[in-house]
């Protein structure tokens, strides 16, 4: 497969929020304020890349010729888990603010389904480790493009839309997402 091809395609055909629905906690939690969404987002960029790349050499150089590949899920949860910790570690130190106001969402980047589920389409489709690396690049700019908008979208909402009471926060976002993601379906059959 090309890989500007699978790259475009995991950004908009085969978005990891709004078309293969993964990732949806940090999704709606984060989305709130833009600077927050943006650091979540690189945050995911670092640590969805490099799992990628950490966990293809796991399961091709390391599982497979010892044939233990049923202990995949075990193995990629343990490596995300270092990641996150690593970045969580880095950010503390680098960005407290930034830190302080993602909370208890940047450690659930460990459990993060969008993370562990890149890992494991990865290995389903038998990628390379260059299509690993570039479809984990897109499906992270996939989410940051999903979390960005989502963020400006709920800001401009809060700021100047009058919500019914019963629709204010999560029921709203939960509109926009669907919203969002009827639109991105649009994209659907561009790319195999």
């Amino acid at each position: 497969m090309d890989l500007l091809t699978l790259f475009i395609g995991s950004i908009f055909v085969n978005n990891i929020l709004l078309s293969r629905f993964l990732g949806a906690c940090p999704f709606l939690g984060v989305s709130t304020k833009s600077d927050t969404a943006k650091g979540m987002s690189f945050a995911v960029i670092f640590v969805l890349v490099m799992s990628a790349v950490i966990t293809w050499f796991a399961y091709h150089k390391v599982l497979v010729p010892l044939r233990i590949e049923y202990l995949y899920t075990l193995s990629f949860i343990l490596i995300i888990a270092a990641l996150v910790q690593f970045v969580e570690l880095a950010l503390k130190k680098i960005n407290p603010a930034l830190y302080k106001s993602l909370g208890i969402f940047l450690p659930l980047i460990t459990t993060n389904c969008a993370v562990l589920g890149v890992t494991v389409i990865n290995m389903n489709e038998d990628y390379t480790l260059a299509q690993s690396t570039v479809n984990a690049f897109g499906s992270s700019v996939g989410f940051m493009l999903a979390l960005m908008l989502m963020a400006g979208i709920r800001e401009r909402i809060n700021d100047t839309a009058e919500i019914p009471k019963c629709l204010k926060g999560l029921p709203i976002a939960l509109v926009t997402a669907g919203l969002m993601s009827i639109a991105f379906m649009g994209f659907a059959g561009i790319i195999k």
